[in-house]
């Protein structure tokens, strides 16, 4: 691609997501929903003008790094300790039911192989934590109880998520699962969980004592966006996705963490504003990409309406796939809202269910028929959840 066309491209989902996203939410719909529609617009699922690339996926994916940043930067860290429990339970039931109902429904209803089957059920894991947070950031929910649940939630399930895929590819190739290699990776996420505060704390404190020391503020800002992409490497290196790696460093530079054995460590208030000031510009521009690109990568011309088989498998499909979510709420306490609350704000599967997807399709696990039927579910449980979301917050 030419870079004046690359040019042209983002100046035109810039403004479209910005107008269409502003004017959703004037209307009442989540903006989040107006930055989809863009993508969907715009891409190969109507007007065919902007095809997803790796130029536009980098950017994408800077945009919900520097959203997980900035959910980080406002976590409160307390609250998530104290609904960790309740979090490890939605995140697991969340994403266990969706797989083993998932896996049964394909393998014994819709008679298909065990391998198809499994990656079906692993599709139906994936939340989209991108999507989930950037709704309850909008509706201004993201101080209450139910929404640090869903956050603790959203990150365990990512890591499933990641563990699932991890151990469908060697059973794809296999036959069997390598349970020595999972086992390594559980570790090495938890092992970077466990250090990677410490380090951010350290280069912030850095950070801090080169900028007083150059006299400059102008220092901080840089270093700050080099931190978070370290980090999103640094999670990627030991299999965790990028994000991860950006919310942990945001939770780390929060004025409200401190490390219990290093309280000197903690963010002083001036580099927490001055990280919160930096921050904020860049995500407003950068986010919408990612929200876009969620619309481009959907292929809604790929599925056949017509098609009696494709109304069966998704009907039953997209069941299993809200059901296995909204259950995953009731098994915490709280009021009906609540419950409802979190558990569809687990939903969505955006760009995760799309990766699973994809993969799917590139290893001729799925035929055009199940590739059309996940991407509709995928885009159902992505479009419907903020609408519902937006109604439960109402109340």
């Amino acid at each position: 691609m030419e870079i004046h066309t690359l040019f042209l491209h983002l100046a035109i989902i810039l403004f479209l997501a910005r107008i269409i996203g502003d004017t959703f939410g004037k209307l009442g719909f989540p903006p989040v929903l107006g930055e989809i529609l863009v993508g969907i617009l715009l891409g190969q699922s109507a007007l065919g003008l902007i095809q997803p690339n790796e130029v536009l996926k980098l950017l994408a994916e800077i945009g919900v790094i520097l959203l997980l940043f900035h959910i980080g930067l406002e976590a409160d860290i307390n609250q998530l300790k104290r609904v960790g429990v309740p979090a490890f339970v939605v995140a697991f039931v969340g994403a266990s039911v969706p797989m083993i109902l998932g896996t049964l429904l394909s393998h014994y209803l819709l008679d298909l192989s065990l391998t198809v089957s499994l990656f079906i059920g692993g599709t139906l894991t994936a939340t989209s934590i991108g999507i989930t947070v950037r709704v309850l950031d909008d509706l201004g929910k993201m101080k209450e109880r139910f929404a640090q649940i869903v956050l603790g939630a959203a990150v365990l399930d990512d890591i499933f998520g990641v563990i699932v895929l991890a151990g469908l590819y060697e059973f794809s190739k296999e036959g069997v699962v390598n349970f020595d290699a999972l086992t390594m990776l559980v570790l090495y996420i938890t092992s970077f969980f466990l250090f990677s505060p410490l380090l951010a704390q350290i280069l912030a404190r850095l950070i801090s004592l080169f900028s007083k020391r150059l006299e400059t503020e102008d220092f901080i800002p840089p270093t700050v966006v080099a931190t978070v992409f370290l980090f999103a490497y640094l999670a990627h290196e030991v299999g965790s996705p990028e994000i991860l790696g950006a919310f942990t460093a945001g939770l780390a530079l929060s004025r409200r963490f401190a490390l219990p054995f290093a309280v000197f460590l903690k963010t002083d208030e001036r580099m927490a504003h001055k990280v919160e000031h930096t921050i904020m510009p860049l995500m407003w521009v950068m986010t919408p990409i990612f929200f876009v690109y969620v619309g481009l990568q959907l292929n809604l011309k790929a599925i056949d309406f017509t098609s009696p088989k494709f109304w069966v498998l998704s009907s039953l499909i997209l069941l299993v796939a809200i059901l296995g979510k909204v259950i995953s709420g009731f098994f915490v306490k709280g009021s009906m809202r609540e419950k409802l609350l979190i558990g569809f704000s687990m939903l969505p599967r955006g760009e995760v269910g799309l990766i699973f997807a994809e993969f799917g399709r590139q290893s001729g696990i799925y035929d055009d028929m199940l590739y059309a039927v996940v991407i509709f579910v995928v885009a159902v449980t992505t479009l419907v959840a903020p609408v519902i979301l937006k109604v439960l917050a109402k109340e």
